[in-house]
């Protein structure tokens, strides 16, 4: 059955095809689930990004129905992310209320580039980024963002520092100040998420017993839910404290209460005094300055965004996954989400796996997710100010130190060390100067190598001989294209092949080539009149019918070719029988080559 007009406009509603009152119950207890760990990291992410803790329920609620709508991943759930609230956080330290109208701004703005990007279609864009750099910006960031937790999680109070170094540097210069009941409360929170956590590797055989799994089924609850556990259970402590007049811990303060209005995202700010540039005086910006103010983050938090939605996609949704779909769901959550003061979204791994490990039958699961998140907001906000700024912290924490992605190393470091480098160079500028420039000087550092291995492909020069003796270089290119910065290269080594070897015909293998451009092939022809100042013949072998359409315009002469190794064996015995010094040049124009004979090869490298 084809899809009716309704689905092609809304593709969410496709789901609704035998929408049985099974899929209900499950996506139910998955929007459940989903909706006790986005609660407490809502909160969390708020505060990193640098604001009041209920914009992370804010953030937390439109995304799940936009991606209902409009997504082709049953188990993806947008909302905050720790990297995207770090992003953020770049943007909201000014104070009053500039801090969450640059975010909300941000958070319409990066829709509008994903929009865009949807529409181009260029969410190939992604692709240039590669694992290596992927793994190295992550992992530098999750250290960032640890360590920009290290004053919440030990009761420090004042400022920290803006960069990694600094943070590190202030939290070992203030830490005769800690706290001790907040650095108690951060540390054994920490180490109970940490063993929470390995209860899900818990396995319940198939044939175990009904009290087995249903001990099995407890376990995964916990560990689960271990973050609305521990925030739970610190704020009741805080609570008790609370009740008897006492505050041992820094707690994370009133929380408004209410769903937030309809509005339109800000398009003017006030940075308050103390926060304009010159920290004297108030500041009024208007959409202009607020742009100048968010800078790169326009263009970088939507490229994060997406690259993580993608990855998330097609990591439980396979090969089917659209990803101009996942790009429109994804960016008209963020401008949907910016009309209810929504920082930046996107798909989350942690949540989604979650999703799908609690049995989501459809997107519509992320509805009851965010009805949860609604709920919430309208119940149970008076009592979030009891939550320990340190369990927020240590949430984030034991959520981050999973994305530190060494693993990847050992096997890099025994395959490709190259490929080590641009991931070194984007963890290390993360760290150094900031993640934008980071992410940039790796993506630029892989650029590169790419350039440069298109300059100087491999080419593997040999000696061999025909059957009747006739010998004869042979260099065959490795690539599959041969382009201009490459024509250099070809010529040099075929120098060198000819002074190693003398003066015996060479042949050019391009079996393997299916692509020249013009400057390539005119950069062969200067090559064979080269050869043919000191009388050795050139022959292009096994062309394809495009790269030899090419060359014989180029060339605009005969071209010594052949398809096939009984040919080359004939031209090649025709020219070292010839008579005279000069050579007449041939074109041989037979079958395809027969793929299964190759000549035979005395493999030389050249460097």
């Amino acid at each position: 059955m084809g899809l009716s007009r309704v689905e092609r406009v809304i593709p969410g509603t496709r789901w609704l095809r035998g929408y049985t009152g099974q899929f209900v119950v499950a996506d139910l207890i998955a929007g459940i689930t989903v909706g006790l760990t986005v609660l407490p990291q809502g909160l969390a992410y708020a505060t990193l990004a640098g604001l009041e803790p209920q914009y992370g329920l804010y953030s937390a609620f439109v995304g799940g129905v936009v991606y209902a709508l409009l997504g082709g991943c049953r188990e993806v759930t947008i909302g905050p992310t720790a990297l995207l609230s770090l992003m953020t956080s770049r943007h909201t330290g000014y104070g009053g209320e500039s801090g969450p109208q640059l975010a909300i701004l941000l958070c319409f703005l990066s829709g509008v580039v994903e929009l865009l990007m949807a529409i181009l279609r260029l969410g190939a864009l992604v692709d240039l980024i590669s694992l290596p750099v992927t793994v190295g910006f992550t992992s530098a960031t999750a250290l960032i963002i640890g360590a920009s937790q290290l004053k919440a999680l030990l009761g420090l109070r004042g400022g920290s520092g803006s960069g990694f170094a600094s943070t590190v540097r202030t939290v070992f210069e203030k830490i005769s100040e800690a706290r001790v009941a907040d650095s108690i409360l951060g540390i054994v929170s920490i180490a109970v998420l940490l063993a929470l956590r390995k209860l899900k590797d818990i396995k319940t055989p198939a044939d175990a017993t009904k009290g087995r799994k249903m001990f099995g089924l407890v376990c995964w609850l916990v560990a689960t839910a271990r973050n609305a556990l521990v925030v739970l259970v610190t704020s009741f402590i805080a609570f008790y404290y609370d009740q008897r007049g006492e505050r041992p811990f820094i707690l994370t303060g009133t929380v408004k209460s209410g769903i937030p209005d309809f509005q339109l995202p800000p398009f003017s700010t006030v940075l308050p005094e103390g926060g304009g540039p010159n920290g004297t005086s108030p500041v009024q910006l208007g959409f202009t300055g607020m742009i100048e103010e968010l800078g790169a983050s326009i263009a970088l938090v939507p490229i994060i965004a997406v690259l993580g939605n993608v990855a998330i996609s097609k990591a439980f949704g396979g090969s089917g996954i659209n990803p101009t779909r996942e790009l429109v769901a994804l960016s008209l959550s963020n401008i949907c989400g910016s009309f209810f003061c929504s920082f930046p979204v996107t798909g989350s791994f942690s949540r989604s796996a979650v999703n799908h490990a609690s049995g989501v039958k459809t997107p519509i699961g992320g509805i009851y997710t965010g009805a949860l998140v609604l709920l919430a907001l309208g119940v149970l906000t008076p009592y979030f100010q009891y939550i320990p700024k340190a369990a927020l912290s240590a949430v984030i924490i034991s959520a981050v130190i999973f994305m530190i992605e060494y693993e990847v190393i050992r096997p890099l470091w025994r395959c490709n060390k190259r490929e080590l480098i641009p991931g070194a160079v984007t963890f290390v500028l993360s760290l150094i100067v900031g993640v934008e420039l980071g992410l940039l000087a790796g993506v630029l550092t892989d650029l590169a190598f790419v350039v440069y291995r298109t300059a100087r492909p491999l080419l593997t020069v040999s000696v061999a001989n025909t059957t009747l003796g006739a010998q004869y270089i042979l260099i065959r290119p490795n690539h599959s294209v041969i382009y201009f910065p490459a024509v250099e290269w070809v010529r040099n080594v075929t120098s060198k092949a000819i002074k190693q070897h003398g003066n015996i015909p060479v042949v050019f293998d391009c079996r393997l080539v299916n692509e020249f451009d013009y400057t390539a092939a005119t950069g062969l022809q200067m090559l064979r009149k080269e050869l043919e100042k000191k009388k050795i013949p050139l022959v292009i072998y096994g062309s394809s019918s495009e790269v030899r359409k090419l060359l014989q315009e180029t060339l605009k002469s005969s071209l010594l070719e052949v398809t096939n190794d009984e040919e080359l064996e004939i031209l090649l015995q025709e020219l070292s029988t010839a008579e005279g010094g000069k050579q007449e040049l041939r074109e041989v124009v037979t079958p395809l080559l027969s793929p299964e004979r190759t000549p035979p090869i005395a493999e030389i490298e050249l460097s």
